[in-house]
């Protein structure tokens, strides 16, 4: 699974990374602790109605994936399988027509027993950032629109292996226009996206690897989000 993340990039670092225009959410300050309901950035893009022209933005979302037919849940829900995301009420709705990339730097992931968990970063060999595929939905809350999202997972091919069994789907740029497109897709489409996915998340997997960092990250509510050395290598 992936319950958090780091995204140390600057908003004009992930404008120009994603060539995302508009809705280029100022109020970003990178985070080396970005937790579930934590608003983050994401890249997504929608035709407009009157021209019928796409545009890819980036916008804020919360991660906890909220769709307007849901009621509140104390469980916030982050993270989606690959295995039901095309059959599952929460999201297939969003999986056809709402697609999205979450930029990290990497994320952690945990070994060891209860109380004494030693944490590991994930992330790029060369340090790229990494695209996470993921869907998103709209509601309105208090009068305004607020976006939530969740990250689309599946079992793990890489380092991560190790770690945990699950990993977030990465994607390459040459398939970020064919995955972000707001084409609705049919049930052949959605086959087509997940084997997509699944052979895209493949190619990224095999260059992930980690280290271990500071436990120092293990509480997400004392782990200063602004702490460059929560992803530092230790030992």
């Amino acid at each position: 699974m992936c319950g958090r993340f780091a995204l140390d990039a600057e908003t004009d670092t992930l404008i120009k990374e994603f060539v995302a225009a508009g809705g280029d959410f100022r109020e970003w300050r990178p985070s080396y602790s970005i937790a579930p309901t934590n608003v983050v950035p994401i890249v997504r893009e929608r035709a407009d109605r009157s021209t019928g022209e796409v545009q890819r933005t980036l916008d804020q979302a919360v991660w906890d994936f909220h769709p307007a037919f849901m009621r509140d849940s104390k469980r916030p829900n982050f993270n989606a399988r690959i295995e039901t995301i095309a059959s599952n009420g929460l999201w297939k709705s969003a999986f056809a027509t709402s697609r999205a990339l979450v930029p990290m730097r990497g994320y952690y992931e945990w070994t060891g027993p209860a109380g004494d968990k030693q944490p590991h970063f994930l992330h790029s060999e060369d340090g790229a950032l990494l695209a996470a595929a993921g869907i998103y939905t709209a509601r309105k809350v208090d009068d305004e629109w607020q976006l939530s999202t969740a990250i689309i997972t599946r079992p793990a091919r890489d380092a991560s292996g190790e770690i945990h069994d699950r990993m977030p789907v990465f994607l390459e740029t040459d398939v970020w226009d064919e995955f972000l497109s707001p084409d609705k897709l049919d049930d052949d489409g959605k086959a087509n996206m997940i084997a997509l996915l699944t052979a895209e998340s493949n190619r990224v997997a095999s260059r992930i690897t980690s280290y271990e960092v500071d436990r120092k990250v293990n509480n997400s509510r004392t782990a200063a989000p602004n702490d460059a050395s929560l992803i530092a290598p230790v030992g």
